[in-house]
């Protein structure tokens, strides 16, 4: 039975590839459908790896274009259309899913989907796809796909605070200069936990640098 599931493996090309939708439309009046996503599903027994190739790659960009998907699990691939002009619409793309086992580095499977920019969602009509659209689509059958640039840009941890460390190290310089100066007598605090004014300077240019930090992020 093992062998039996594992014998698709062994065929370069030959493993089916679920992706859903087949077809991506962008609207330039809609900014909402500049980002579009597209569902990789792994049925099988074993583990996949996935690429994500495309005709066009500069007009797209592409969240975790590699990536992996465990078995019987699915994964979403964000696609965002970042160059909205009149002279690409109506322009048909393809992006290729091409999938491997993890352990190895052909591809097992392959997929495309095609993708096409439109002026208005107001101008669609239920009629079926003009001939020529037909025909510009069948034109991108021996097309190149080019591998795009990996971007993260939906798991980027957010930015604009200071790190705990410079915190808690500002916290401690802070306390350094509230504790009491060695010499002096009128104080409750233990006398190991008096500084001495050197390391009090020393502190103080600590929290200079800290504060300058911490207004830059």
């Amino acid at each position: 039975m093992q062998q039996q599931h594992r014998q698709p493996e062994l065929v370069e090309g030959s493993l089916p590839v679920f992706v859903f939708p087949t077809e991506l439309i962008f609207y330039a009046d809609d900014q909402t459908s500049h980002k579009q996503v597209l569902t990789l599903y792994n049925p099988y027994e074993f583990a996949l790896k996935f690429k994500v190739l495309c005709t066009a790659p500069n007009k797209y960009t592409v969240v975790d274009s590699t990536g992996a998907v465990k078995p019987q699990c699915c994964v979403d691939i964000v696609i965002r259309h970042r160059d909205v002009r009149p002279c690409h619409y109506g322009v048909y793309d393809k992006f290729r899913l091409q999938v491997s086992e993890q352990s190895q580095r052909k591809a097992l499977g392959r997929k495309e989907v095609t993708a096409t920019l439109r002026p208005s969602a107001s101008q669609e009509t239920p009629s079926p796809r003009p001939q020529d659209d037909e025909r510009r689509i069948k034109e991108l059958a021996d097309s190149e796909f080019f591998e795009q640039t990996v971007l993260h840009t939906e798991s980027r941890p957010a930015a604009g605070g200071p790190s705990l460390l410079t915190v808690l190290l500002g916290l401690v310089c802070m306390v350094a200069l509230m504790l009491p100066t060695l010499g002096e007598q009128e104080s409750t605090v233990p006398l190991y936990l008096h500084l001495s004014v050197n390391k009090k300077l020393v502190a103080a240019y600590v929290l200079g640098l800290l504060t300058m930090v911490i207004l830059r992020t």
